[in-house]
């Protein structure tokens, strides 16, 4: 009995390093899937502001569940200065709200007709 404990501690240590266990669970998913590589839904809010010297979109929105907010107006940063030029206050707009290098960021951005 005393031979097989030091088996079973070493075996008990492998099956719980979270490093080979990380590296077993990446194994079950297809090369370059990954949550990070998940797209965002896109949400419907209104333009209250655009501020491109800020670089910044204030929307008033429905619930973001990506990010578990609930409805709103806020400022967010956008991931292009190019998209300010898309929108003016007013517009309705369906955008993607994603967490950017721990900032609330605008990706994606388009005015509804």
């Amino acid at each position: 009995m005393k031979s097989l404990f030091p088996a079973v501690s070493l075996l008990a240590l492998l099956v719980a390093n979270p490093v080979l266990a990380a590296g077993e669970h990446d194994s079950h998913h297809p090369a370059g899937s990954s949550a990070a590589s998940v797209k965002a839904p896109a949400s419907e809010g209104t333009v209250k502001k655009v501020d491109k010297a800020a670089g910044k979109i204030t929307i008033k929105h429905g619930p973001l569940a990506n990010l578990g907010m609930p409805p709103m107006t806020m400022a967010f940063r956008v991931s292009d200065p190019a998209m300010l030029d898309q929108v003016k206050a007013g517009e309705k707009v369906s955008f993607t709200a994603e967490n950017v290098g721990d900032a609330l960021t605008v990706t994606a951005l388009e005015a509804l007709k």
